[in-house]
Formats: C-alpha cells, sequence, structure tokens
C-alpha cells in the first residue's frame, strides 16, 4: 500500500469535501480539518484494498483503449481505479466505450465514489441517450442539408441543359467578342474548359468589358472583350451550376 499516495488522496479529498460544502477551507492545523482527514485517509484505505481484491495481483486499472485522465494525481488515480470499477460493471460495450471516451476528467468519476451502482448507471444512460438522441439529429440535419446541395446542383444542371449552354459554347461565344481594354478584375463569372483549352472569365471595374485569362497549349494569355449581357446571364448560370456541383461533393 502506497502510503503517499495514500495521503495525497485524503488530502485532496479534504480540501474537496470542505470546499464542496462550505466554500472554504478551514486551517490544515485545526481540529476540523484534521478529524475530516482522518476520515478520509480511512476512506482512501478501504478503496485501496477493495481495489487491490477487485483487480487481483495485476492491480490492472487500465485499458490500452481507455484516454489517460486529466486532473491532480491523487485525483487521476482514484478515478483510475474507480473508473475501471465502473466499467467492469456496465455490460452494454457501446455504453462502456463511449462512457470511457467522454469521462475524461479524473473529477468526474471522483464525484461518484459515494453514488450507488444502479443510480450510476441510470445516470450514464440518460446521458448516453441523449447524447446519441443529439448526434443522431446532427447527422440527420447534415444529410438534409447534403440533400439540398444535391438537389439544387441538379436543378441548376438541368437549367444549363434546357439552356442549351455548354462550355464549348461558351468558349465560341468568347471567341467571337469584340476585344477591349483590359481594366481591373472583380468577381469570377465562370470557368470553362473545353480540349485543351482553360477559360476563366472576370467582370471588371468597367461595367462594359471583361477580362478573360486563358491557359492552352500556346501557354496562357490575358484579354478583354466587351460585355455581352446575354453571354454574362450564360456565364453567371453555367458558373453556378458548376459551383453547386463542386460543393454537393464535398
Amino acid at each position: 500500500m502506497d502510503l503517499t499516495a495514500l495521503r495525497d488522496e485524503a488530502l485532496e479529498a479534504t480540501r474537496r469535501f470542505f470546499i464542496d460544502r462550505e466554500g472554504i477551507t478551514p486551517d490544515e492545523g485545526s481540529d476540523e480539518w484534521e478529524a475530516e482527514y482522518h476520515r478520509q485517509f480511512e476512506l482512501a484505505k478501504r478503496r485501496a484494498a477493495t481495489s487491490r481484491v477487485a483487480a487481483g495481483p495485476s492491480r490492472a486499472f487500465s485499458h490500452p483503449e481507455w484516454p489517460e485522465l486529466t486532473g491532480a494525481p491523487a485525483e487521476k488515480r482514484w478515478g483510475v481505479e474507480l473508473r475501471a470499477a465502473r466499467l467492469k460493471t456496465i455490460e452494454r460495450k457501446d455504453l462502456r466505450d463511449w462512457l470511457a471516451a467522454t469521462w475524461t476528467a479524473a473529477r468526474d468519476w471522483v464525484k461518484t465514489h459515494d453514488m450507488p451502482g444502479p443510480a450510476f448507471l441510470r445516470r450514464v444512460e440518460t446521458q448516453y441517450t441523449a447524447d446519441r438522441r443529439e448526434a443522431e439529429a446532427q447527422a440527420a440535419a447534415r444529410a438534409a442539408e447534403e440533400h439540398a446541395s444535391t438537389a439544387a446542383a441538379e436543378a441548376l444542371r438541368a437549367r444549363v441543359e434546357a439552356a442549351g449552354v455548354t462550355a464549348a459554347g461558351l468558349i465560341d461565344l468568347i471567341d467571337v467578342s469584340p476585344r477591349a481594354a483590359a481594366a481591373p478584375l472583380r468577381g469570377k463569372l465562370a470557368e470553362l474548359r473545353a480540349g485543351e483549352r482553360t477559360l476563366r472569365v472576370f467582370e471588371t471595374s468597367n461595367h462594359d468589358m471583361l477580362v478573360v485569362i486563358e491557359k492552352g497549349e500556346g501557354g496562357r494569355s490575358e484579354y478583354a472583350i466587351e460585355r455581352d449581357d446575354g453571354l454574362v446571364a450564360d456565364l453567371k448560370l453555367f458558373g453556378a451550376a458548376e459551383a453547386a456541383t463542386q460543393g454537393s461533393k464535398l
């Protein structure tokens, strides 16, 4: 029996006792402190003896899949023993796994040391059920969002197909558009790919012109074309459909 560990555990338990009951701790030399410390020391000895019997010669209070508990050293030692004892009594693997994964603070386990087994089980089953419901609700919300995103992308693609808008057709329109003087770029309207050509089309600070940045077999080029409202509308529709399709794949 590690007396130093028992003393540390008793000191921590005594301090916590007065904090929980009165919000302050009395002087450690007072009769009140000494009485409570001796009581906690005896309790710690009994817990240690019980744990040794329950764990056997190996005193295996941990499990390779359980995360390390956080907290003060004495509190962690006590928490590890309590966790092992509590989890040993829980038959449901899903509940054990969830409890080990979520109750990672030693203090959470220590606070249950006086709680009867059935009451502890009811408490964690209630928490587990609430957590599962929240997880299922979040999963359903994500699924609904993904479904809506996919539906929106499909609707946009249908509009593009119905309008007969294609990347190749838009590139052909750009190729025959009158050239203009360049202007500072603003938002991108669309990115078009056809064969070896990739064109990114931007609005500019000049409402009457667009800028095209093209990459192809001949390298990179940048040029401006006169704005055509019909072309801009098709570019926006095509760009929105492409963005929605990419978003629905994330």
